[in-house]
């Protein structure tokens, strides 16, 4: 095999688009390590072989460890990574964007910094979550109070269809057992899509902070994507889990938004959701071009002029500046 040094340094047509990648891998009390480019869990029952390049996001539960060179190619692939507990999911850090452009993140720049682009995004996502009502018109603090009203609505609605008894939301931060079983299922469905938005959030290189509901949180735009979806997919799986048993929830829910996530390709349509609000104009596009690995330089007018030239002369060529 050869070593670390002397293998090619990838590029981003060898990796995986994120809409294509696993959703997340789950490993818990093994030693994570690396092979050529490939991870690998190695526990008492054997070793594992991954592909790195396929996973969105991988959850490092109790009991693992992992290496340098591991890590090494999880950030050269641009998956995202993170430490969870040993019942509720939490997210702690991510690799690098997959992304080589920063249109999507300039876009969201610009949109959060203006309040009215602000509010016409937020109530965007209203509307996506809420394709029976038209948000227009309606204040920050109204789309607050409705979104909540609804979410109210969808816990009795899905406690009604699955029997589950609902008294309801209930967490406590740090304590995870001291909800009940349906709490528990939605905690754990919840904080697992809050990792998928990450991983989807900065593999296109999108600011995870700058948040259009959400505020003034590290997070703020992960937990506004991740919301989008939380009514259509995550409570009621919650609630499925915990009908069939109160048993191994945290377990049990991962699983199967895993296995829902791949049913309803919602990484792809994550990824198409985020464009479709930061830059409307090119979502749905699959335009190698537009993400192109090229830097430019912000001259006046808003006009981009080519890097890596001195500009310090009497024309706009001036001298290469390496």
């Amino acid at each position: 095999m050869s070593t670390v040094s002397r293998r090619p340094a990838l590029t981003p047509r060898q990796l995986t688009r994120i809409d294509e990648r696993l959703s997340f891998v789950y490993l818990e009390r093994c030693t994570v390590h690396r092979d050529a480019n490939a991870i690998t869990a190695q526990d008492a029952e054997g070793t594992t072989h991954i592909p790195s390049a396929t996973i969105g996001t991988l959850l490092l539960g109790p009991g693992t460890r992992v290496t340098h060179q591991a890590m090494s190619v999880l950030g050269e692939t641009g998956a995202a990574f993170c430490w969870v507990g040993e019942h509720g999911v939490r997210y702690y850090a991510s690799g690098r964007a997959l992304s080589r452009s920063s249109a999507l993140m300039e876009a969201q720049a610009r949109q959060w910094a203006n309040p009215r682009s602000r509010l016409a995004v937020a109530r965007t996502m209203y509307r996506l979550r809420f394709s029976d009502e038209d948000p227009d018109g309606f204040t920050g603090h109204e789309l607050l109070g409705r979104e909540g009203k609804r979410v109210k609505d969808c816990y009795r609605a899905q406690a009604a269809r699955t029997g589950v008894p609902w008294k309801g939301r209930r967490y406590l931060p740090g304590d995870f057992t001291s909800g009940d079983a349906v709490n528990q299922a939605i905690t754990a469905a919840a904080q697992c899509m809050y990792g998928i938005a990450h991983a989807v959030v900065t593999s296109l290189g999108c600011s995870p902070a700058l948040g259009f509901v959400h505020s003034g949180h590290e997070l703020s735009f992960v937990l506004d994507i991740a919301d989008l979806y939380k009514r259509e997919i995550g409570i009621p799986l919650a609630f499925d889990v915990a009908a069939q048993d109160e048993v191994d929830v945290s377990p049990r829910t991962r699983r199967a938004l895993r296995d829902r996530i791949n049913e309803t390709s919602l990484l792809n349509r994550c990824v198409d959701d985020i464009k479709r609000l930061l830059l409307p104009e090119t979502a749905g596009s699959t335009d190698p071009g537009s993400d192109r690995d090229v830097v430019t330089l912000q001259s006046d007018g808003n006009r981009q002029v080519a890097s890596g030239i001195n500009y310090d002369g009497p024309d706009d060529y001036g001298d290469m500046l390496w």
